[in-house]
């Protein structure tokens, strides 16, 4: 892949569901989808908003390592990034990918103690396209 961070990029800008997963307290993956993502910075970080009184905050909470996967269903391509997730309470990261219409969620607003912030850290990835996969990089993806 020649260029990561514009191929990966344009896979997940373009993407209608983010699939994530987590690990259960038995070692086992959990996976379930998930809107795209609020906010990205490159394909290194991730925001996403959920409730925090979910299962996957529980799970991250006690163990960060994460996988998100983006497909292009048309042209039978997708991406599994892997690393971390954490779990944001602070003000200023809810602000961040706070918009409007979110407070049908979350009726005390930004600062709905039933409202958070995860932000996935990439650290390598693997992409399938045209019958191929390829590993990557994410810290060297620029």
């Amino acid at each position: 892949m020649r260029d990561a961070v514009k191929t990966i990029g344009n896979l997940i800008e373009k993407a209608t569901v983010s699939i994530i997963s987590s690990v259960d307290e038995a070692g086992f993956p959990n996976t379930k989808a998930m809107l795209p993502p609020r906010k990205r910075e490159g394909i290194r970080y991730l925001f996403f908003t959920t409730n925090t009184s979910s299962l996957r905050v529980s799970q991250y909470r006690d163990n960060p390592k994460a996988c998100v996967y983006f497909f292009d269903k048309r042209f039978f391509r997708g991406v599994m990034l892997t690393g971390t997730m954490e779990v944001l309470q602070d003000v200023a990261a809810k602000e961040m990918i706070w918009i409007e219409g979110d407070e049908m969620y979350y009726s005390q607003g930004v600062i709905d103690p039933d409202y958070c912030v995860l932000k996935f850290t990439a650290e390598r990835g693997r992409y399938y396209s045209h019958f191929q996969s390829e590993n990557f990089s994410v810290e060297h993806a620029t």
